[in-house]
């Protein structure tokens, strides 16, 4: 397994960036795609962007495209997301996730978890 712990969230204005950070333990960590997610209070958590091990290939979801980018670098076992022109629908808890394998981009077919960070995005 890999360990993961998030970083860069807080309070931005709408339009406004942030940077999210994840940050994985171990040296398997090349062998990992690498997930984004978030949860709203109420609501179901839900894949934002995803990468895969190598970095070659990103997915995102319609809401994001254009806006994040999700990227790795390996040689620092850390996976960003950059998020700009933020909009209060982005406010949420933030998680990072690993796997084997890409192509499916459900919660469930994640099985590592960071503990999250909180993205609250005023309008």
């Amino acid at each position: 397994q890999v360990q993961l712990v998030e970083s860069g969230g807080g309070l931005v204005q709408a339009g406004g960036s942030l940077r999210l950070s994840c940050a994985a333990s171990g040296r398997t960590f090349i062998t990992y795609s690498m997930g984004w997610f978030r949860q709203a209070p109420g609501k179901d958590r839900e894949f934002v962007a995803a990468i895969s091990s190598s970095g070659r290939h990103t997915n995102y979801a319609d809401s994001v495209k254009g806006r994040f980018t999700i990227s790795r670098d390996n040689a620092k076992n850390t996976v960003f997301l950059q998020m700009n022109s933020l909009n209060s629908e982005d406010t949420a808890v933030y998680y990072c996730a690993a796997r084997f394998g890409y192509g499916t981009f459900a919660a469930r077919d994640f099985a590592s978890w960071g503990q999250g960070t909180q993205v609250t995005v005023s309008s």
